[in-house]
């Protein structure tokens, strides 16, 4: 017995596996569909706004670029920022890349601002924030080399150079807030809302 009660699966505007994944595990059954947004290019025209805002822009304009080619269906865009005293991350390009962030890291707190929004046409439908807080450990540059490679090209996949649900744990000694938020998704809010609109069981 399937628990997603629409007849067309959610279109998520992402091409983000762990994103996916965590939408299947919960019932909600999925077809993924990249933007194609240069983000940089948002970014760089929001650079005044809050990480918040920024990561909440982000999820719009994916979710609305996808439902611009897929009418009268519910599209999901999602965003991440990472801050660390005021600086923000993108995706490391290369091992190099992800070495240099990783260094930056290393010993303090930072914070990782999350958003989604879903769109159906022109309209927003919903929209969910949320910020956690994230202690790495002061590790040593033997341990750092031993992580890249052990997370090989992984390390590229997500801003930080690092994945919490992989090898990437051993980098913290504190984190903060909602494990879905972290791992990309508000996804307990974003699971209400489908709900309250008759989408999963209830």
């Amino acid at each position: 017995m399937s628990l997603w009660l629409e007849e067309s699966p959610l279109v998520l505007a992402s091409a983000s596996a762990v994103r996916r994944a965590l939408l299947e595990a919960a019932g909600v059954p999925v077809e993924t569909i990249s933007p194609g947004l240069d983000e940089r290019a948002v970014e760089a025209q929001a650079d005044t706004l809050e990480p918040r805002a920024i990561a909440a822009l982000l999820a719009r304009e994916k979710a609305r670029r996808v439902a611009g080619a897929c009418a009268n269906r519910a599209v999901l865009g999602a965003d991440q920022i990472l801050v660390l005293d005021g600086r923000r991350f993108t995706k490391p390009r290369d091992r190099a890349g992800a070495r240099e962030q990783l260094r930056a890291l290393c010993g303090k707190t930072h914070e990782l601002h999350c958003a989604a929004a879903l769109v159906r046409d022109d309209a927003v439908l919903f929209e969910a924030a949320d910020r956690a807080r994230l202690t790495m450990r002061k590790f040593s540059p033997a341990f750092l080399e031993s992580y890249l490679d052990l997370a090989g090209e992984a390390v590229t996949a997500s801003v930080g150079g690092y994945q919490v649900e992989g090898a990437g744990i051993q980098l913290f000694e504190r984190i903060e807030g909602d494990h879905f938020g972290i791992l990309g998704l508000p996804l307990l809010p974003l699971l209400g809302f489908f709900r309250r609109q008759g989408w999963l069981a209830a």
